[in-house]
């Protein structure tokens, strides 16, 4: 039963240049607090991301069509299926754009955090969401972040059964 987790804004923008639209304390918050003690699956970019490396308290995936790729802490396969294989029951793909859109067809749950804006300016989209897959289990209410000027809020969808 894998998910994905992701922090998108109203027009299904994640990045601009290699890096996260938006840094809210408390939707970091909310990452760790979904994925601690659970394999996250990425891409190799993604990964390279992270400014200490590997996430701590979590089985760190990395998917990368480069065999030479090394690095300290991590699991590397070639191919997304393989690494959610070897990852089991209830992983979370954390990224980014195209591991993103490989797993949507094949995972059970969506945790979002939806950034209340749009960001044309950016580089990097999650995929499309097919409402007639999908039904919203759980919505916070919105909150406001005073650092960046925005409102936001997580919802949980699963996978219709029929989806």
């Amino acid at each position: 039963m894998s998910s994905i987790i992701v922090a998108v804004t109203n027009d299904n923008a994640i990045g601009l240049k290699g890096e996260l639209l938006y840094r809210v304390g408390a939707d970091m918050k909310h990452f760790r607090s979904i994925t601690m003690g659970h394999p996250i699956v990425m891409g190799r970019k993604t990964f390279e991301s992270f400014p200490n490396g590997p996430l701590p308290g979590r089985r760190n995936i990395v998917v990368s069509r480069n065999p030479g790729f090394k690095a300290d802490g991590i699991e590397l396969y070639d191919n997304l299926m393989d690494a959610l294989r070897a990852a089991g029951d209830e992983a979370f793909v954390i990224g980014g754009a195209e591991i993103y859109r490989q797993a949507i067809d094949w995972v059970d749950t969506l945790y979002l955090t939806r950034f209340d804006v749009s960001r044309p300016d950016a580089d990097t989209f999650f995929p499309e969401i097919n409402q007639e897959h999908w039904i919203i289990v759980d919505a916070s209410p919105s909150f406001h972040d005073d650092k960046n000027g925005i409102d936001y809020k997580f919802v949980e969808l699963k996978r219709k059964k029929n989806g």
